[in-house]
């Protein structure tokens, strides 16, 4: 069984094979009624577990001796130890990965071999990474229980807007900062299948008045760019354009007031590193009015709820 785990991190993406049974009921009691397909689904199943307590050298064990892995740029792994290391470094890396998968297609192609598809999904999922990853894998008996022959993966399309969002998947999660008199808070969280971010802020000023909006950040297949849409709680609505900057980026924001206005500011947001970012607000205009720019801010992360 394989999954594609492209791990946008890396400068060589780590591919994992996987399976678990997650047939419906009527399939799985079909299936039930042919001893060698069940065999096979149990190692599927003692798979997920060995996986999921990240115990690599009880994976490699249900490969075949010999058995090989392919990921999807064609790289090959061969016998039970060089599967080994390769999941140890993996699960060394990603410590509290989980896995599921769907079995699609399981069936005998004669008495010693066997054919599966399927999709597997890691969670929590790996930046930059497909939703899920598609696999083929052969079975053989050897000794009398079923190995795995091969794992291959198959290319999965990675869409454009997950690919370029990569880069902002570091501001997920809660920041505040205190500064000049007054209180920011920003949540950042996936949305509509991690093809784009949402963040919802408050502000809260010196005069204890509050502001506050949402704004949604994605990939613009018109443009090409990263493109933000805000809306405020005022009645305002803006689109932004991202340019990506040494560590961090720019967002040319063109906007309208509640009462049709014209607004434009290009708005700073820089990561000082995983905990830390700064913001600021240039060039900024209301109308033919230019207006002062903002001080820099500094927005640390919160700790997760439960921590």
């Amino acid at each position: 069984m394989g999954a594609i785990v492209a791990d946008a991190q890396s400068p060589t993406p780590v591919r994992v094979p996987a399976a678990t049974p997650a047939k419906p009921a009527a399939a799985a009691q079909a299936v039930s009624e042919n001893p060698e397909l069940a065999a096979i689904r149990q190692t599927s199943a003692a798979f997920v577990e060995a996986f999921n307590k990240a115990d690599a050298k009880a994976i490699a064990q249900l490969w075949a001796k010999e058995g090989e892995y392919v990921d999807e740029s064609g790289q090959v792994t061969v016998g039970r130890l060089k599967i080994e290391e390769l999941y140890q470094t993996f699960l060394a890396a990603h410590p509290k990965m989980q896995i599921k998968v769907q079995i699609d297609s399981l069936r005998l192609l004669s008495d010693q071999t066997a054919i599966e598809d399927g999709r597997s999904m890691l969670s929590p999922s790996i930046p930059g990474a497909p939703a899920f990853s598609r696999y083929t894998a052969i079975h053989v008996k050897e000794g009398g229980s079923w190995k795995m022959a091969s794992v291959r993966d198959l290319p999965t399309a990675n869409p454009a807007a997950r690919r370029q969002l990569a880069d902002l998947d570091w501001l997920v999660g809660k920041w505040v900062a205190e500064e000049h008199g007054s209180v920011s808070e920003s949540v950042f969280e996936w949305a509509a299948g991690r093809s784009f971010l949402k963040r919802t802020y408050t502000v809260t000023h010196p005069d204890r008045s509050v502001t506050s909006g949402i704004q949604i950040i994605g990939y613009s297949p018109l443009t090409e760019q990263i493109q933000s849409w805000n809306f405020g709680s005022d009645g305002s609505v803006a689109i932004g354009i991202w340019t990506s900057q040494p560590n961090g980026w720019a967002a040319a924001i063109r906007g309208l007031t509640v009462e049709g206005t014209p607004t434009f500011a290009v708005n700073v947001l820089t990561r000082i590193d995983d905990q830390a970012q700064s913001w600021k607000s240039i060039e900024r205009r209301v109308g033919d009015v230019p207006l002062p720019d903002t001080p820099e801010i500094i927005l640390k992360r919160q700790p997760a709820s439960g921590k």
